[in-house]
């Protein structure tokens, strides 16, 4: 069997001094200096909008995103649409998916705000019920929700892997059950989409969104929202001029188009040229697809089980069944400061705390000075 190479901790092409932690990426991550420049550059072209080119800004630009971004899905630029959030791509699912009267969607329990909220309106409007899938201690999220599909489901909505507690999801397994009973799956892969292998074909998910600034190193309010090809003639959440036919023509913009562009296209958000942050998520996309998501899952879950091996003597064990490997969610022992995230911050080292578990998310930035250091510290601080 051969084995994927590591990734050598790539700290210098990241603005983090040596001093600062940082094992947060699940929370957010911190952009590339080159994306950061990318970003400059395109701030300082805003300065002179005469610069701007028609073609090259409005269009290319973008199509260049998509199809960076469509390579992550393992799906082609027809099918990915430019959002500015998980919310967007989640409200466009629901505005396309008509579940029947009566019928259960299915949620996982403590799932993220933005997954839950949408279906509870949409269920609301159908006469549809919001499931919410629990599991127990010794029962991961993939089995409870196989246990919960029926046929009464009419759209599954979940994550790869839970936000709080790292709990991976077999997706898989998870839309083999649903299309047997007819279910519409929607997914969230805000915390897994280029660090963690996604199987588009196996999976077939209705849609599928992911936002830029968390693992894919990304600006805030940029997202990618696949769309499958059955539903990409669907209804959008804006009328907007760009995804029109013609639209390049500016001189006949009023010669109004009913036809749409390609694909997924339609569905993209207003002024997605979004002449700041497109070049900067498309600079901290290249970089996520020079490192591959094969080589990011090995090395960040090889650094993940070193690092939970190095704790457990502090009483800071996993617990989560099928914990995603860039996911580190430990449980608290007894006695911990309430306030130990931020005794940790003042000390220039940043997790999250979720619970009574601390989420360990590191990435290509931290070393192995990270690790030691932390590691010291929350000695100490226990």
């Amino acid at each position: 069997m051969i084995s994927t190479p590591l990734i050598s901790p790539q700290r210098d092409r990241f603005d983090l001094p040596r001093d600062t932690c940082y094992l947060n990426a699940a929370y957010m991550g911190p952009m590339p200096k080159s994306a950061i420049a990318a970003g400059q550059d395109s701030y300082a072209r805003k300065g002179q909008p005469w610069r701007y080119q028609v073609q090259a800004d409005f269009f290319d630009a973008p199509e260049e995103l998509r199809a960076r971004a469509a390579r992550l899905f393992g799906a082609t630029a027809n099918d990915i649409a430019l959002v500015p959030a998980a919310s967007y791509g989640l409200a466009t699912a629901a505005r396309n998916l008509a579940p029947d009267a009566k019928s259960e969607i299915l949620v996982l329990a403590e799932q993220f705000p933005s997954n839950v909220y949408v279906w509870r309106d949409l269920a609301a409007e159908q006469g549809a019920h919001v499931r919410t899938v629990s599991r127990s201690d010794n029962q991961s999220w993939t089995e409870a929700m196989l246990a919960a599909i029926s046929p009464a489901t009419s759209i599954v909505a979940c994550p790869q892997v839970h936000w709080a507690d790292g709990g991976a999801l077999d997706l898989a397994a998870i839309s083999d059950a649903a299309r047997r009973q007819g279910a519409a799956l929607v997914l969230d892969l805000t915390q897994s989409l280029g660090v963690m292998p996604f199987d588009l074909a196996a999976i077939q998910p209705d849609f599928a969104v992911a936002a830029s600034y968390k693992w894919l190193l990304g600006p805030y309010a940029m997202g990618f929202l696949y769309v499958a090809p059955h539903h990409q003639s669907g209804e959008p959440l804006e009328q907007n001029w760009i995804v029109r036919d013609r639209a390049e023509d500016f001189a006949r913009l009023v010669d109004y188009a009913d036809a749409h562009a390609p694909g997924a296209r339609r569905f993209d958000m207003g002024e997605r040229s979004n002449f700041q942050l497109v070049p900067a998520a498309s600079a901290s996309l290249s970089a996520m697809l020079d490192w591959g998501t094969d080589a990011l899952a090995a090395t960040l879950g090889q650094a993940n089980r070193q690092l939970a091996d190095r704790l457990a003597p502090l009483g800071l064990r996993g617990t989560t069944p099928n914990r995603a490997p860039h996911y580190l969610s430990l449980s608290l022992p007894d006695g911990a400061p309430a306030d130990l995230t931020a005794r940790l911050a003042a000390q220039d080292i940043y997790v999250s705390q979720r619970g009574d578990r601390m989420r360990i998310t590191p990435h290509v930035y931290n070393d192995e000075a990270d690790f030691q250091r932390f590691a010291s510290v929350l000695e100490t601080l226990l």
